[in-house]
């Protein structure tokens, strides 16, 4: 365990009523010319390097009829360049006993490599090219989009949840780009050209697109000159001005009843709320703790231990770029079952929003969300991750040095004013799925 891990754990653990908590974490910002934003962390703990190339491009930067190019650039990303084949890539990693993947998102695309710190320089160079010279070959890319369609089939229309998460999206935003799948539809996917593509890539994979960030064990100086040497050259690009409709109020609760192959019924209730950042949003994820969050919670002691007429619960606030939600899943036993336990979590929202939670509660949910908070940054990748989706977010890494004290903040009444803010039923999305 690091020194930072450390020094977080004394502060969590040993802090009275979780006051002053406050995290650090020694990281150089700085902008090449073209606009790359570049953070580098040294942790010299172990011989290894995280480096993330993310873009500040996702579903939402996409229009009607074109939906899924982000993601599909997660798949072409891979299939090399003139001067690194996609064999070449995953050569190196390979035969350093590296890790790689990508990831894309509503708001932006991801990219990461983990390896010994002795092969900086390359995976520099490699990423660098492919952020400006990717090939666009005919048959490689309709390989790709067969590759991209059987990984929509398994994951959204062969798959109960992403069938559902699908049709929750569809159901809370009207208007708003989150309402269409990250994975793009089948027409769409079937329709996006070779031109399509390279205008996105031209696009969106700019240097005043994107954030990279290092780290682990190297020098910085030198690190430096190496990310100048291969990145400073790479032109800026013109960026797209995109006006992101705003999602109008709800004013009736929404019903979508799925029929499907299933063992278990099961239903969402979902609610748009906060974005990102917003003071609400960790009250949310406090919520979400308290409802759903482990054998606890407060719905699976009621449905799934004490009632014993649901397999699983949980619930979980979603909080990106944009306005997000807050949804609780519940798979139930039989189909005789289904309004009883629809009834019972919209009380427990109800409950929220008139009875304080009790102290004891509350400690628990902040000890549980502080604790996870720490896991999650035992890893340089970790580190690396947490450094580029909150630069990403909000233009500022620091963001989520302050995010422990902003949980330890939330007060019982906070729990009050939000819950009675957001669950209103008529602002509510069913999603229902029973047996064909």
């Amino acid at each position: 365990m690091n020194k930072f891990i450390i020094v977080l754990f004394v502060l969590i653990f040993s802090a009275p009523a979780f006051s002053s908590l406050k995290l650090d974490l020694p990281v150089e910002k700085y902008k090449l010319k073209n606009g790359l934003t570049v953070l580098l962390h040294q942790d010299k703990s172990a011989p290894v390097v995280s480096f993330h190339q993310w873009y500040n491009v996702g579903s939402r930067n996409e229009k009607i009829g074109r939906t899924g190019l982000a993601h599909f650039f997660e798949h072409l990303m891979f299939k090399g360049t003139k001067k690194y084949s996609g064999k070449d890539f995953e050569r190196l990693v390979k035969l350093n006993g590296g890790s790689n993947n990508a990831f894309t998102s509503h708001d932006y695309t991801g990219y990461y490599v983990n390896l010994p710190s002795g092969q900086i320089e390359k995976i520099l160079d490699i990423e660098s090219d492919r952020m400006q010279n990717l090939i666009f070959d005919p048959v490689a890319i309709q390989s790709e989009r067969e590759v991209v369609k059987e990984e929509r089939r398994y994951r959204v229309e062969n798959s109960v949840q992403g069938y559902m998460r699908e049709a929750m999206y569809a159901s809370v935003y009207k208007v708003h780009p989150y309402n269409w799948p990250i994975i793009g539809s089948m027409a769409d996917l079937n329709a996006a050209s070779i031109d399509d593509l390279r205008a996105f890539y031209k696009v969106h994979y700019a240097p005043n697109n994107s954030v990279l960030v290092l780290a682990g064990d190297f020098s910085i100086p030198k690190v430096k000159k190496l990310i100048h040497k291969y990145y400073a050259s790479i032109p800026a690009q013109k960026l797209p001005q995109h006006k992101i409709p705003q999602e109008p109020e709800q004013l009736a609760r929404r019903v979508t009843r799925l029929k499907k192959d299933v063992q278990n019924p099961s239903f969402y209730i979902s609610y748009k709320t906060s974005a990102a950042g917003e003071a609400d949003s960790f009250v949310l994820d406090i919520i979400s703790s308290i409802l759903g969050g482990g054998e606890t919670s407060r719905l699976y002691q009621r449905l799934v231990y004490k009632g014993q007429i649901a397999t699983q619960t949980f619930s979980y606030s979603s909080t990106p770029k944009d306005p997000g939600q807050f949804a609780t899943f519940v798979s139930v036993k039989n189909k005789r079952y289904l309004k009883k336990s629809q009834s019972i979590v919209y009380q427990e929202l109800e409950k929220l929003k008139t009875k304080k939670v009790t102290d004891k509660e509350l400690e628990r949910v902040k000890n549980q969300i502080m604790k996870s908070y720490v896991d999650s940054l035992q890893t340089v990748s970790r580190k690396a991750n947490i450094l580029a989706l909150n630069e990403i977010l909000f233009g500022d890494y620091k963001e989520f040095l302050r995010d422990l004290e902003k949980y330890s903040r939330v007060t019982k009444d906070d729990i009050l004013r939000v819950a009675k803010k957001y669950f209103k039923k008529e602002r509510s999305s069913l999603i229902e799925v029973t047996k064909k």
